[in-house]
């Protein structure tokens, strides 16, 4: 599944297009992906002005000019793709076949004006557990896919001292508590991963532990922090990680997977110098951990 760096190249390469654009026409292909379209969903759509594209956590959200908020998510295996009238994409060419398959094209927004003209953008999803659904006016914020989100893991927000009240007194794994939506909003596996290895924690302790007795901002969480600011920065700015169905909006490859530092590293020398450990992989509810037991402490 697509993470936030994903989603968040994705938003990027989509609001050169959408941003300031008109819905001229809804084209809707099946009742219903992982939930079923909301009732008049094209009508509603139609007509509409794209004010400006957002993400919040893993959700891209379009902001239409009546006040309504589109979000959508792209599940497992969705995509977003950009097409000009002649069939030219944009700007890069598609390399995984399954992204550009007719018969998984289910919505096809035909947007003008954009830069060169008219253009199509068009949601493919071949296992069809992403969605789409509406925010009304005024009620993004109290939307049940929002109102229980955390604070982003981007920009300053997220620091030693916020990590310490969060963390505070929490006996669940520190993985565990990191990918808590409720406390950090959109991190994943891979990250969460490359995160704490470059701040040398392991992901089996308890999330409190990295907090001293005065509750406040210590070393660990310091450096928990600034990993994660990091390793988020850094694959926004590779483009993502490209692993199974993700591709960004205009085809290209994402390629932050070549400097995975420890996730899918298994038995492979931990790359931090002078530790003589080794890459293990553990399995935390259900997911995959992979971390150094030597250095990660």
């Amino acid at each position: 599944m697509p993470e936030l760096p994903e989603v968040e190249t994705v938003r990027r390469g989509l609001a050169k297009v959408m941003e300031g654009a008109r819905i001229v026409s809804v084209e809707q292909r099946r009742p219903d992906l992982r939930f079923p379209f909301p009732p008049r969903f094209g009508e509603r759509l139609q007509g509409r002005t794209i004010g400006g594209l957002a993400r919040r956590a893993k959700y891209l959200l379009a902001h239409l000019d009546d006040g309504l908020t589109l979000i959508s998510h792209l599940g497992m295996s969705g995509s977003w793709r950009i097409e000009r009238d002649g069939g030219s994409e944009l700007p890069g060419r598609f390399h995984h076949e399954r992204s550009t398959a007719r018969p998984h094209d289910h919505v096809v927004l035909r947007l003008e004006p954009t830069a060169g003209g008219p253009a199509r953008v068009i949601f493919n999803d071949p296992r069809r557990f992403g969605f789409m659904l509406f925010a009304e006016p005024g009620k993004l914020g109290e939307h049940p896919l929002m109102a229980g989100l955390g604070v982003e893991p981007t920009g300053n927000t997220l620091d030693g001292a916020l990590l310490a009240r969060l963390f505070r007194d929490r006996r669940a794994p520190l993985k565990a508590a990191l990918l808590d939506q409720r406390l950090i909003a959109g991190l994943g596996n891979i990250y969460v991963c490359e995160a704490l290895w470059r701040a040398k924690l392991s992901p089996l302790r308890a999330a409190g532990s990295i907090v001293p007795k005065s509750g406040r901002a210590g070393a660990a969480s310091e450096r928990l922090a600034t990993a994660v600011r990091e390793v988020i920065a850094d694959a926004i700015a590779a483009g993502g990680s490209s692993l199974r169905d993700y591709r960004q909006a205009d085809g290209e490859l994402g390629y932050f997977q070549h400097s995975f530092s420890v996730y899918d590293r298994e038995g492979e020398a931990c790359r931090h110098p002078g530790c003589r450990g080794t890459v293990m992989r553990t399995v935390q509810s259900g997911r995959s951990t992979f971390h150094c037991v030597s250095c990660q402490r």
